[in-house]
C-alpha cells in the first residue's frame, strides 16, 4: 500500500510540473535592465517609509 501511495505522489508531482511548464512557456520575462530599475524603485519607496517614522 505504501509503495502505491509514494508512486501516486511522485506521479502527481511530475504531472504538476509538466502542467506548470506548459502554462508558463509563453509568458514574457522582463529584461534585466527593467528588473533592476523596478527593484531600485521598490527599494527607494521602502527606504522612504522607514525614514518617515
Amino acid at each position: 500500500m505504501g509503495f502505491w501511495l509514494i508512486l501516486l505522489v511522485v506521479f502527481a508531482v511530475v504531472i504538476g510540473n509538466i502542467m506548470l511548464l506548459k502554462h508558463t512557456a509563453h509568458m514574457k520575462m522582463p529584461s534585466r535592465k527593467q528588473r533592476h530599475s523596478e527593484d531600485d524603485k521598490a527599494n527607494d519607496s521602502w527606504d522612504d517609509e522607514d525614514d518617515a517614522t
